[in-house]
């Protein structure tokens, strides 16, 4: 029997000096960027191929990552847009009937580095005490030097200021009709889509996948466009409806959209999630700040304000719309929850026009599907805008 190979080292080195040692995984390949940590127990190829993570570099706290390999049907984008990859404990081998690939190969192929072995748990509490640092990530083992490493980690930009939704948005414009995965057949009950169909058009700030997967499921026929695309060119495709997709990084630094959004909002109902939520936000002429060290996971207690219901949310995100801002702002803007952890906005809706947008992901993947009320709650406003009924985002969100 041929000895298997040693495993080749690689090093995290923070910003601040700190230096993790471990093994290397995926692409030999020097990266650097933002870390940030998710607590998501599953999901972890939903997470490697949602856009928002671009410019980052992802501890998972869940130690166990890659027993289940990767496929294709849980590709929440085209590819993966995350710089690295931290974990504590890497499996080679998947075991599960959906994988067709591991999760080594699938990181090969997609040019990501990652690493094992080191305690996460530092990593954590180093980031959740100290708030985001930058690092680099290196599986190159020509690239180990740490006093290089650490000079490098120093030099690395910030995200803010930095527009990265432009390299992630789509080139052109279009169209999606894919729903939801049907599953084994006889164990998950299909609803029928609702009629009439309602067109409408969502803005690529870094979409994923399930997103457009529950519009369709919701009654919309969707067509998905740039982030840059002017408000005459969405007139031009007659909508019934404009959404707002998550994307990555510093809202206020998004170049070409809030103008548009601040035009679309006067004349079509609007949904936003995430980034979306927050430039809707700035649209509407509030300001956002950047967050400690963000929430990322699939365990964020947000409460609707409405009803003091919590639901467990998904989360990813650096950065949150000010309260005092949207007070301030001039419109009619109500917030409509509220993160429990600290108190951040989580939604807001406009007392007088057809707009609404929460700062979690109801469409989850990964996460629990305790917010997905939301996708109907938006088919009811446009059903109801198109009817000719006077209704805003915030009476619907009071049950009004």
């Amino acid at each position: 029997m041929t000895a298997s190979a040693p495993p080749s080292p690689a090093r995290l080195v923070l910003a601040d000096g700190t230096v993790y040692r471990g093994r290397a995984h995926g692409a030999r390949a020097v990266a650097s960027g933002e870390v940030c940590f998710n607590t998501s127990l599953t999901g972890y190829q939903e997470i490697l191929t949602d856009p928002s993570y671009a410019g980052q570099l992802v501890a998972m706290t869940y130690p166990q990552i890659g027993n289940v390999g990767t496929n294709d049907l849980d590709m929440e984008s085209a590819r993966a847009f995350l710089s690295g990859f931290i974990v504590k404990e890497f499996f080679e081998a998947p075991s599960n009937w959906r994988a067709q690939s591991s999760l080594q190969r699938f990181l090969e192929e997609q040019g990501v580095p990652a690493i094992s072995g080191l305690d996460t748990r530092a990593l954590v509490r180093r980031i959740r005490d100290g708030g985001f640092q930058n690092a680099v990530l290196s599986t190159d083992p020509a690239h180990q030097d740490e006093e290089t490493l650490r000079r490098e980690a120093r030099a690395v930009p910030s995200l803010d200021g930095r527009d990265l939704v432009a390299g992630v948005t789509c080139r052109a414009p279009y169209a999606w009709s894919e729903g939801l995965w049907p599953g084994v057949s006889g164990q998950l009950p299909r609803e029928p889509r609702p009629a009439p169909r309602f067109r409408v058009v969502a803005y690529d700030f870094g979409i994923k996948r399930n997103i457009l997967r529950l519009l369709v499921e919701h009654g919309f026929d969707v067509t998905v466009v740039p982030a840059r695309t002017s408000a005459e060119q969405v007139r031009a495709l007659a909508p019934h409806a404009v959404f707002l997709s998550n994307g990555p990084g510093d809202p206020a630094a998004v170049e070409g959209v809030r103008e548009p959004v601040r035009e679309l909002s006067r004349e079509y109902p609007m949904f936003g999630i995430c980034l979306g939520h927050q430039i809707l936000g700035l649209a509407l002429g509030g300001t956002t700040r950047k967050l400690k060290f963000g929430h990322h996971g699939g365990n964020q207690p947000g409460q609707d304000l409405a009803t003091r219901k919590v639901a467990i949310c998904a989360e990813n995100h650096g950065y949150a719309v000010e309260a005092e801002s949207l007070r301030r702002a001039g419109e009619p803007v109500e917030i409509t929850h509220v993160n429990l952890n600290d108190g951040t906005v989580e939604g807001l809706a406009h007392a007088e026009r057809p707009l609404f947008s929460v700062q979690y992901h109801p469409e989850a993947s990964p996460g629990p599907h305790d917010a997905g009320y939301f996708f109907r709650r938006f088919r009811d406003l446009v059903a109801r805008h198109h009817a000719g009924e006077r209704v805003s985002g915030a009476a619907l969100a009071k049950g009004s």
